[in-house]
C-alpha cells in the first residue's frame, strides 16, 4: 500500500502558509524512485511576506538580552535531540542517504547550536579606558538585521542550522530558502524554533526556484545573504550581493584530492578513503572524490586494496540499517553520474569498478549507482575537472610529492584536501603550502567542528568570511565603536586640528 502523498507549502509569521502560485515541485522517495509528494513554489509576493514577517519580529527579538535568545537555543536543541529519529527518517526517505548518516547530519547541525548557544559570550564587544585625556572607546556588536539562507539538497538538516542557528543568536532574524527537492526537514526545524520560544517571525521558510531566490537577493530590506550550491550559482548570489550592498557567504562547488604517500598506512587510509568517497552516495561537497598516489607501487597497491574493500560495499535502501550508502537524490541526478562515469571511459581513464546499471532487488525503479572506481586519470581530463557528485573516485598517479601537491593547488576548486602519511615533516609541508582551504592529515573528511569556522577557496567560496564560528559571528553582526568623553568644563576654542588623543 503506498503511502498518502506529503504536500509542502511555507512557514511565514509562526505557521504554515498555503502556497498561492499553483507551481509545484515533485519529491521523490529516491529507494523506490516514485513521487512521494509535491513542494509549493513561491512568488515573489510569498516570499516579501516571509521578510516582512521577519523584518516585524526584528525589533523585539535584536532587543532581547543575549542570554534569553540563548535559552531559545537551548530548547530547541532538545526538541531537535527529542524528534531526532523522525527527522532522519524524513531525511532518509526524501533525500535517500541512509539513516544512520541522516543522523549526523543533525548532529553536525546540531554542533553549531551549541556553539551559537555561547551568544553572550560571542557577541561581547571591546572597551578601552583613558584611550585619550578624559577619552574611552569601546565597540559593540550589534545585529545586521534581517538576513536570508538558500541551501542544498545534501544537508537538508546540517547547513540550515550552520546559517540561521548563529544568525538567530545574535540577534537577526532568519529567511530560509531550502531545496525543493527535501523541504520536510527545514519546514520541521522551523516549527521545532517556535515550539523552543521564538517568537513569530524570527525564522520563516519559503520554497521555491529561481523565483525565490532572485526575489531574495533583491529585496532591500535583507542585510545578508549565506548560500551553499554549485558555483556557478554561488557566483551568481555573490554577484547579485554585491550589486546591492549585501553581505554574502557563497560557497560553491569542490574536488576534494586526498594525497596518499608511499610511507601511509594503507589499510586505514583505504577504509577512510572508501567511506569519504562512497559515503552518501559522493553527494557531500566534502567528499573525498579524487586520490593522487605517490609512487607507481603506492597506485597499484591502493587499486587492489580500494576494489576489495569496494567489493565489501552495501548498496541498499536508505532505511536499511546495514546499507554503507543509498540511492542519489533524483533520476536526472543518476543519468548525470552515469554521464560522467561514460566521459571518463572517453577520455582514456581506466574504469577498474563500474557502478552503472546497479539495481536493487524488489527496488529496481530506485535511483542506484554502485560504487565507481578510475585508475590512471588524466590531469587534463574535464572529468577531473568537473565536481560529478557521485559515488564515482578518480585516481591519478604522480611521481612525486611536489607534483602530488600541485594539483590540488592548480585545480579550479579549493574546497577540502586531504594527506595520509607517517611523516610528520611532509604534513607540516603540505598543511602550509596546499592552496587549499581546509586540509585533513591522515582524516579523510577535513570538516571543522563547530567553534572554527568551514570554508574554502578559489571557486569553492566567495565572499570574505566563512559559516559557523567567530566567523559567523562576525558576519551575522556589525561593530560598531564609540568614543566617549564628559567632560567637566567647556572649551571655549575650536580646534580644527583632527584628535591625536594625547
Amino acid at each position: 500500500m503506498q503511502a498518502t502523498a506529503k504536500n509542502y507549502h511555507h512557514f511565514i509569521d509562526g505557521s504554515q502558509v498555503i502556497g498561492t502560485s499553483g507551481r509545484t515541485h515533485s519529491i521523490y522517495n529516491p529507494s523506490q524512485g516514485s513521487v512521494s509528494g509535491a513542494v509549493s513554489l513561491a512568488t515573489t509576493a510569498e516570499v516579501d511576506s516571509a521578510i516582512a514577517s521577519a523584518a516585524n519580529a526584528l525589533g523585539e527579538w535584536s532587543s532581547m538580552n543575549p542570554q534569553r535568545r540563548a535559552r531559545v537555543l537551548f530548547n530547541f536543541k532538545a526538541l531537535v535531540e527529542a524528534n531526532a529519529d523522525e527527522l532522519a527518517l524524513l531525511i532518509a526517505n526524501e533525500h535517500g542517504k541512509v539513516v544512520a548518516d541522516a543522523h549526523g547530519d543533525i548532529q553536525r547541525g546540531l554542533d553549531v547550536i551549541e556553539f551559537a548557544c555561547g551568544v553572550p559570550h560571542l557577541s561581547k564587544g571591546e572597551y578601552t579606558q583613558g584611550a585619550g585625556p578624559g577619552i574611552d572607546v569601546y565597540s559593540m556588536r550589534q545585529p545586521v538585521g534581517v538576513v536570508a539562507g538558500i541551501t542544498p539538497f545534501n544537508f537538508p538538516a546540517m547547513i540550515p542550522m550552520w546559517m540561521f542557528g548563529v544568525a538567530i543568536a545574535t540577534g537577526c532574524t532568519f529567511v530560509l530558502k531550502p531545496s525543493e527537492k527535501d523541504p520536510g526537514v527545514p519546514l520541521r526545524l522551523a516549527e521545532l524554533m517556535m515550539e523552543a520560544g521564538a517568537p513569530a517571525g524570527v525564522l520563516n521558510v519559503v520554497n521555491g526556484d529561481k523565483v525565490a531566490v532572485d526575489a531574495i537577493l533583491d529585496h532591500p530590506a535583507i542585510q545578508a545573504v549565506s548560500f551553499v550550491g554549485s558555483s556557478d550559482i554561488a557566483h551568481y548570489v555573490y554577484q547579485r550581493c554585491a550589486e546591492t550592498g549585501k553581505r554574502v557567504q557563497a560557497m560553491g562547488g569542490a574536488k576534494n584530492h586526498g594525497i596518499i604517500l608511499p610511507d601511509a598506512d594503507m589499510s586505514q587510509a583505504v577504509k577512510d578513503i572508501s567511506g569519504a568517497a562512497y559515503g552518501s552516495a559522493g553527494e557531500r561537497c566534502m567528499a573525498l572524490s579524487t586520490v593522487v598516489t605517490v609512487g607507481n607501487e603506492t597506485g597499484d597497491r591502493f587499486i587492489d586494496a580500494m576494489r576489495a574493500e569496494i567489493d565489501r560495499l552495501k548498496v541498499g535502501i536508505s532505511t536499511d540499517p546495514a546499507a554503507d550508502y543509498g540511492p542519489v537524490v533524483t533520476a536526472a541526478h543518476q543519468q548525470r553520474v552515469s554521464d560522467y562515469i561514460k566521459m571518463g571511459v572517453d577520455e582514456g581513464a581506466e574504469l577498474v569498478v563500474d557502478g552503472r546499471g546497479f539495481q536493487l532487488q524488489g527496488y529496481e525503479e530506485g535511483f542506484f549507482l554502485g560504487p565507481s572506481l578510475f585508475d590512471r586519470v588524466s590531469p587534463d581530463a574535464q572529468s577531473y575537472h568537473d565536481e560529478i557528485f557521485g559515488p564515482v573516485l578518480q585516481v591519478l598517479r604522480t611521481e612525486d610529492f611536489e607534483t602530488a601537491m600541485e594539483l590540488p593547488s592548480q585545480h579550479q576548486y579549493g574546497n577540502g584536501v586531504a594527506i595520509f602519511t607517517r611523516n610528520g615533516g611532509a604534513a607540516r609541508e603540505f598543511a602550509q603550502r596546499v592552496n587549499v582551504g581546509m586540509v585533513g592529515i591522515n582524516v579523510p573528511i577535513p570538516v571543522p567542528v563547530a567553534y572554527h569556522s568551514f570554508g574554502g577557496w578559489k571557486r569553492s567560496a566567495f565572499g570574505d568570511m566563512n559559516q559557523h564560528g567567530m566567523e559567523g559571528v562576525r558576519f551575522y553582526t556589525r561593530t560598531k565603536t564609540v568614543t566617549q568623553r564628559w567632560p567637566e568644563q567647556t572649551t571655549a576654542e575650536s580646534s580644527f586640528v583632527i584628535p591625536t588623543m594625547d
